[in-house]
This record gives structure tokens, sequence and C-alpha cells, in this order.
């Protein structure tokens, strides 16, 4: 995730980072530039006085048009928006259920051996939950307390594994009955974050929406030129060229943060979140 000062306008305006989609859709803007250059060449230097007058009118069109494809796609990126904020705050709440776990564990065990056990698996959660949500199974940023199984459920293993724990040590007197009820509702929270995540991911935006929204984009501005070559000349190549850079943006922002697990420059820091748990449990627990 990209960490900026949202005051310094000078530089958001001519600085053109990696993440900005003016990149991404420069070599879509040159071609729509040269298509918008073709036809106004030819409206204006072949086409008979008496088609221009009906091809005038397709402008009323395109401002009918441009109302729907402006409510779509607000709707789009607020969708999207609403998927990257909820990820925010499930790895959050994972953030604070993995200090109260760690804050109840130095309280009700005083013994360091039983101690380092949770030190350690509760933030190989939260690096188990990163990889899975990434679709790798990278096992080095874990610490080995564990005979972990490839090609199965990661976060799965350690929470069953965590909760084991906790189970004996309830069975061996170390905790009572009241304090297993406790800890027991901070390693059900852990699972509960991890179907919520999974439910962002397995669940994109629907197929056809997403389909006929690109659609929709290209045909309006595929379509632009005919209806504002008399109005506009030769500007309508640079109209053109923004009104595409304006619709296509919103509909790349969207794309990259309806996914908010991912390593993109607008994606969640989930890898500094995972950092913070184990800096902050390894502090409680120490």
């Amino acid at each position: 995730m990209i960490n900026y000062n949202p005051k310094d306008w000078f530089i958001f305006i001519f600085r053109v980072t990696k993440a900005d989609t003016f990149r991404k859709l420069l070599p879509l803007m040159v071609v729509v530039s040269v298509y918008a250059g073709g036809v106004a060449y030819l409206e204006t230097n072949f086409l008979k006085r008496e088609y221009a007058d009906q091809i005038k009118n397709m402008g009323l069109m395109h401002t009918v048009l441009g109302f729907v494809i402006s409510l779509l796609l607000v709707f789009r990126t607020n969708t999207a928006y609403d998927r990257w904020w909820e990820g925010r705050k499930i790895w959050g709440s994972l953030t604070n259920s993995a200090r109260n776990l760690a804050i109840k564990i130095q309280a009700f065990l005083p013994e360091e051996n039983d101690r380092r056990f949770f030190r350690l698996m509760i933030p190989n959660y939260a690096f188990a939950l990163k990889n899975m949500l990434r679709e790798n199974e990278d096992f080095h940023e874990l610490d080995p307390v564990l005979d972990l199984k490839r090609g199965r459920h990661l976060p799965n293993q350690l929470a069953a594994a965590i909760f084991k724990k906790v189970s004996d040590l309830h069975l061996e007197n170390k905790i009572s009955a009241a304090q297993l009820l406790l800890l027991n509702e901070e390693v059900k929270s852990l699972t509960d974050v991890c179907g919520a995540c999974e439910r962002i991911k397995n669940t994109p935006i629907p197929f056809t929406y997403s389909v006929f929204i690109k659609k929709f984009i290209f045909l309006y501005v595929m379509t632009l030129p005919f209806g504002w070559v008399f109005s506009l000349g030769y500007f309508i190549i640079p109209v053109v060229v923004l009104i595409m850079y304006a619709l296509a943006s919103l509909e790349l922002i969207a794309e990259e943060i309806e996914n908010p697990f991912g390593t993109d420059e607008n994606d969640l820091p989930i890898d500094q979140i995972c950092h913070n748990i184990r800096k902050h449990v390894g502090e409680l627990l120490t």
C-alpha cells in the first residue's frame, strides 16, 4: 500500500507513479486518439451534407447514456471500496483478537514455557492467513513450532493447534473452566476473521456485470467522435481521450481494490499488519 501526504497536490498532478492508471491506459489512449482523428478526418472531408445533419443528433444519445454510465460506475466503485474497507476492518479485528488473546495468556499462564507456544503461534496464524489469501504456501515467515502439512488449509491447522493447546492446559489444571471459556472466544474470533476474508476473496463482482460495464464504456467512447466532430473539429481528439481516461480509470481502480488482499500498490498493507502482530504479541508474552 502506498503511504502519501494528501496535501501534496503538486506531486499528485505531475508525478506518474507505477500505480497510476495513466500509465496503464496510455497505450489505449494513443489508439483512441488515432481512431478519433481518423473519424474526424473522414467526416469533415468525405461525409455528404445530408448525412452530416443526421449524425449531429447523436450527441443527444451520449447525453442520456453519460448519465446512465455515471450511475453504473458510481455503484461499481462504491461496491469495490466497500470490499476494500471491510477487508481493512477484518484485519483490524484480527489485530485486536491477537492482542486480546496474548493479554489473557500473559495473565493466565505465569510459566514461560507455556507462553512460548502462543508467542509463536498467534503471529503464525496471521502470516498463514495472509499466504492463503494470496494463494501461496510460503512457510519461511512462520516459526517452525508444528509439523504443518502443505496442501491443507493452513489457518485451520494453526487454529486447531492453538485450541488444542488451550484444552490441554485446562486438562492439566493450569487454567480454570472460566478461563477456558474466555480463551475459547478469542480463538473462535480467529476463524471468524478467516471466514470473512474468504467471503470477500471467493465472491468477486458478478462476471456479467463487470463485462457489461467494460463493453458499455467501449461503445460509448467509440461512438463519441461521430456526433461531436462537427461541433469540435479536431479538438474531438483530446476530448475523447479525456473522457475515455476518466471512465476507464474508475473501472481500473474498482478492479484493483475489489480484492484487497493481494500485492497491488493499492491493496491493504497486510504484510505490515502481520509484522505488527508478531511484534506486539512478542512484547506481551516475553
